[in-house]
């Protein structure tokens, strides 16, 4: 009994732990340029240089995190279900 709370306690940190992350920096540097917004490329002497422009990330070095991509997909989802109250016409 032990062991199955302490591996939930420990699933319950790192899962506020990614949505403390991902609330406070909803950008995360791209995977693919790992955040230069460019492939570096070698010369023939083995010197680093700037390659093409990163695709995936439009050159920015930045991409949205998944979990606040996801919450922005639950929150835009729920917003369009919810009915807008309408605003009572003002008097004048």
């Amino acid at each position: 009994m032990t062991l199955l709370l302490l591996a939930s306690a420990c699933l319950l940190a790192v899962t506020l732990g990614y949505v403390s992350l991902c609330s406070s920096s909803p950008f995360g540097n791209c995977r693919k340029c790992r955040g230069f917004g460019y492939a570096l490329k070698t010369d023939r002497r083995g010197r680093l240089k700037r390659g093409k422009h990163c695709r995936r990330c439009d050159g920015h070095g930045k991409r949205i995190r998944v979990g606040r991509h996801l919450y922005n997909l639950w929150l835009r989802l729920y917003r369009d279900g919810t009915p807008h109250p309408t605003r009572p016409a003002s008097k004048g």
